[in-house]
């Protein structure tokens, strides 16, 4: 058995278990069965297992962190959005519904990654820096922190909206929904931060500028200032509960742009190293 195909079972086993306890979830809290939330957890943490193996052997493979190419970078980001759910899950039991946002887009990121071309390349010089390592790392730190800040924000609008239903009444009241969105984008507000200093260094080590205004290099500033913005309006100037999810949807909105579709699709420095 070739390496590829081994990380390509292990990655496709671990699929069909985030499905299985993504429908879990789903069911466990339309119907009100709390103990099945409790399987669907430790489904997605046993569907962890084969995705980690699957990284590990592809690390292995090609001698590098998995941030080279499409398919490694969208299967990592998967694995950050799993593990951040399941630490958010174990101190907050009855957030389980952000499962229902985090589970599907884990999967359809591994899903579009066994898509995309999974050919090794040797690491070119650029990216042999500790600072590279650090600048990927926070980067899937913050987009995790948004995801989650961007499922809260869009239960926060139903619960305002005054909808009703056995799903939403397993959630915290409106107050707390907004209180811990505020967190979420502060969290990834800070490692957002320090994704663009760490990138910042690695640029000066790399091509002896630390910045350029590369597209992705202006899209992350982008991203900086509109959360930047969402969090001075909201602790300067009281914005309402209501207007900060909207905005915060939206600042997710740009954070994906700049992290999983420009990097892809605009030429820049960034996106030479994921074709």
């Amino acid at each position: 058995m070739t390496p590829f195909l081994l990380e390509t079972i292990l990655h496709w086993v671990a699929v069909g278990l985030y499905i299985l306890a993504a429908i879990l979830f789903t069911h466990a809290l339309l119907w009100n069965h709390v103990s099945r939330v409790r399987w669907a957890v430790w489904l997605t943490g046993f569907g962890l297992l084969p995705h980690s193996a699957a990284l590990i052997v592809r690390w292995i493979e090609v001698g590098h962190g998995p941030y080279m190419l499409k398919y490694e970078v969208l299967s990592s980001n998967a694995w950050i959005a799993i593990v951040m759910l399941l630490i958010v899950l174990w101190r907050r039991p009855s957030w389980a519904g952000l499962a229902l946002v985090a589970l599907p887009a884990s999967i359809l990121m591994v899903g579009l990654g066994l898509l995309t071309n999974p050919a090794a390349k040797d690491l070119p010089p650029t990216l042999r820096s500790i600072w590279l390592v650090f600048h990927i790392i926070f980067t899937k730190l913050a987009v995790g922190a948004f995801l989650l800040a961007f499922a809260a924000a869009v239960l926060l609008l139903r619960k305002l909206k005054g909808a009703t239903s056995r799903f939403l009444e397993r959630f915290p009241a409106a107050d707390v929904l907004d209180a811990s969105m505020v967190r979420f984008v502060g969290f990834g507000f800070v490692f957002w931060s320090t994704t663009i200093i760490a990138g910042a260094i690695w640029a000066n080590q790399s091509w002896g500028r630390y910045w350029g205004w590369d597209p992705i290099e202006t899209w992350s500033l982008v991203t900086w200032l509109c959360f930047g913005t969402l969090l001075h309006l909201r602790l300067f100037y009281r914005l309402r509960p209501r207007t900060t999810a909207w905005v915060t949807i939206a600042c997710f909105g740009v954070s994906i742009l700049t992290a999983f579709v420009f990097p892809f699709l605009i030429p820049s420095l960034h996106s030479a190293y994921f074709q």
